[in-house]
């Protein structure tokens, strides 16, 4: 399939950012891959949470994920002093709970897009967490919610908060490669502790999967070309065309 091309052209866009006005707070740090990243409780168990609900694959993502974000902030001095790195992490962390596709998953619904699945999944980790819950204010929690459920939309995410344009950006290093400023060792020091030779097999099944089991989600955006590889996908995703359905009472 075309994948590579369609992640190419759909997620290396570079793009300027609004500002973020906030002080940012110091968190006790630990060294994954060579990547300074902070270790806090809600980190932690954010970390322990993804994992215990994602596939070897998304795990792996996620775990790229949030290492390129942060050294994305390493190397640009604008968002040392802008990005809450707390937010960042459980953000990047969480952000692919939409792909948990165990049975009778308590994330996953019938209609709503992956992204807000995993959105929605995070924020309620965050505000059920008795031990930081305090720390998340409704602003924070809006933050979290903004950089899951808009990562795969950059012409949207990178004009919005920097911590929610650099959990974007962090995210699509993953299929990209090393920029932003992280350098090509960076990025291969990553890869060698969180191995990538399983993640488009895994990316293609399960975006075939959720153009199975939940079709409605998949049309009029970028899932809808894994539909392709669906009986009877396309015949059905051809009467949701939005060209269609703004169309059809205009007269």
């Amino acid at each position: 399939m075309h994948y590579s091309n369609l992640a190419g052209a759909f997620f290396a866009l570079l793009l300027p950012v609004t500002t973020q006005a906030a002080a940012v707070p110091s968190y006790a740090t630990r060294s994954i891959a060579g990547v300074s990243v902070v270790d806090t409780p809600i980190v932690r168990a954010a970390q322990a949470f993804a994992q215990a609900h994602s596939a070897d694959f998304a795990y792996k993502h996620i775990m790229r994920s949030w290492l390129f974000g942060a050294l994305i902030v390493k190397h640009n001095a604008t968002l040392q002093g802008a990005v809450d790195l707390e937010l960042q992490a459980v953000a990047a962390l969480l952000h692919d709970l939409g792909w948990d596709r165990s049975p009778a998953s308590p994330f996953i619904t019938s209609d709503r897009r992956f992204e807000v699945d995993g959105a929605f999944a995070a924020r309620d980790f965050v505000l059920g967490n008795k031990a930081s819950s305090k720390a998340w204010d409704e602003r924070r929690v809006q933050l979290l919610w903004d950089s899951i459920a808009l990562h795969t939309e950059p012409a949207i995410s990178y004009y919005k908060e920097l911590v929610v344009a650099t959990v974007s950006k962090g995210i699509q290093m993953d299929f990209v490669g090393p920029s932003f400023g992280v350098t090509q060792a960076e990025y291969a020091a990553v890869l060698r502790q969180f191995p990538n030779a399983d993640f488009k097999n895994g990316v293609n099944e399960t975006i075939i999967w959720l153009c199975q089991t939940k079709p409605a989600s998949t049309y009029n955006n970028w899932q809808q070309e894994w539909g392709q590889y669906v009986g009877g996908y396309e015949a059905e995703a051809e009467s949701h065309k939005l060209v269609n359905v703004l169309l059809q009472g205009l007269h």
